[in-house]
């Protein structure tokens, strides 16, 4: 092998072995190779690293639940430039903010982008404000006015830019300005906002014909998932204003939201908006969460009237009630499984109301009920609905949660648990299963 070139032909990828001038003998000689020659591997299309990275980003929580989610999803954009194209849409498609600084950092990088594209490029919209389809802004914490301000100015400035937004979940504790809601109305792509959530409002008995939050509902026609936050309780009734009383005499244009499914509207016993809910066509309304007002003066809680007006095709009801100091607790309508006669979720709130049914409706298809925690009183009240609720499946205690193992007899016996175990086993010979508060949906 000393004494020979090897000489390799472009053709047929062919070794042969030519002796050197001074070789004894002449001719080539063909190399055989030894392994099979490996063919190259063919590189994975984008669609599926698209699915690949997809489930990563919404795996990585339970997989790393004690590194920072954004240092970690930023490493891999720093992997190779191909798996970067793919990544970033990915990235910025669901947007998480819980801190002022990151908000404006995101808010400058989507206006340098627009400032930068034109519309000689082949895309519509620049990147990366079309790639955002959820904004959250839950765990965004505002303590100072100058900071409340700040904000609202950013998100003016951000959402124009966000022309395919999705959804969108603002802080419930910071209450939105008219200029926000005019920048909301007057964006692109309000057709494919389907989500509207921690808005807060002021409520208030004190109607007027014109909020500038309807204008918002007006022009989100596609959504489907709504959820307004009020203001507590208010005076009641004030001067020169028009009364609940007094709306259904007003000309008024009702809202046009017809695959509104989940509708929440949280400490808010009266607002125009609320009315403006009431007194529209909800035909796709399914899931609704509320907060009773029961004891206030009549017209001014509008809470009894709307379940009774959408409550025909309910099938589930959140009776909720925020915790707050000090607690004040309101009663809930007695007529609720007469007024949403096909719940199969029911959830109550303190005090529990005296359920009844009426003799024209001899059963109910309710499958689960959920109370904040067992009542003797109540039991005698759920025990007479039994035989007219053959559905029930189960009873959730939501405030309350089994003992681990390892407590003793006593423990078990005493209190609420003590409690628990006695519903627990009533409920057993009519075969509904007793819940506790960490119970998750889909396990029974």
């Amino acid at each position: 092998m000393d004494v020979l070139d090897s000489v390799i032909t472009s053709d047929t990828h062919t070794i042969l072995l030519r002796p050197r001038p001074f070789a004894r003998a002449a001719g080539r000689l063909v190399l055989l190779p030894l392994l099979p020659h490996r063919h190259a591997t063919k590189p994975l299309p984008a669609e599926v690293w698209e699915r690949v990275l997809r489930y990563v980003f919404a795996q990585y929580e339970e997989c790393l639940p004690n590194i920072d989610v954004e240092t970690w999803k930023q490493g891999l954009l720093l992997i190779c430039k191909d798996l970067k194209d793919v990544a970033l849409p990915l990235y910025y498609e669901n947007v998480h903010v819980n801190a002022l600084y990151r908000l404006e950092r995101f808010t400058n990088v989507v206006y340098a982008a627009d400032q930068r594209w034109d519309s000689i490029r082949r895309t519509p919209y620049s990147a990366p404000g079309r790639w955002v389809q959820t904004l959250d802004l839950s765990d965004l914490r505002c303590g100072l006015w100058s900071e409340v301000y700040h904000v609202d100015t950013l998100l003016v400035r951000l959402l124009p830019l966000l022309p395919f937004l999705a959804e969108l979940i603002l802080n419930s504790t910071i209450l939105i300005s008219r200029r926000f809601i005019d920048g909301l109305c007057n964006r692109e792509g309000n057709d494919k906002l389907v989500s509207l959530k921690g808005v807060k409002l002021a409520s208030s008995a004190d109607l007027t014909l014109d909020d500038p939050f309807i204008s918002v509902l007006r022009c989100c026609r596609n959504l489907v998932e709504l959820e307004i936050h009020g203001s507590g309780i208010e005076p009641l009734l004030s001067d020169g204003h028009i009364q609940p009383t007094e709306w259904d005499h007003v000309s008024f244009k009702p809202l046009q939201l017809p695959q509104l499914r989940r509708l929440a509207v949280i400490s808010m016993h009266c607002s125009t908006v609320f009315v403006a809910l009431l007194h529209s066509a909800l035909p796709s309304l399914r899931h609704l969460t509320v907060t009773p007002y029961d004891d206030i003066p009549i017209p001014s809680s509008l809470v009894p009237r709307f379940i009774e007006t959408h409550g025909a095709e309910l099938t589930s009801l959140h009776l909720f009630t925020p915790k707050s100091w000090p607690t004040m607790l309101f009663p809930s309508p007695t007529t609720l499984l007469q007024t949403c006669p096909k719940l199969n979720h029911l959830s109550l709130e303190n005090p529990l109301p005296v359920l009844a049914l009426s003799s024209t409706r001899p059963q109910h298809s309710l499958q689960l009920l959920s109370i904040p925690r067992p009542d003797a009183g109540f039991y005698k009240i759920l025990e007479a609905l039994l035989p007219k609720m053959p559905a029930l499946k189960a009873v959730r205690a939501r405030d309350v949660r089994w003992l681990r193992a390892g407590m003793s007899s006593h423990a078990r016996e005493a209190g609420v648990q003590g409690e628990m175990r006695d519903w627990r086993q009533r409920l057993a010979r009519r075969r509904i299963v007793m819940l506790d508060g960490a119970w998750q949906p889909g396990e029974i």
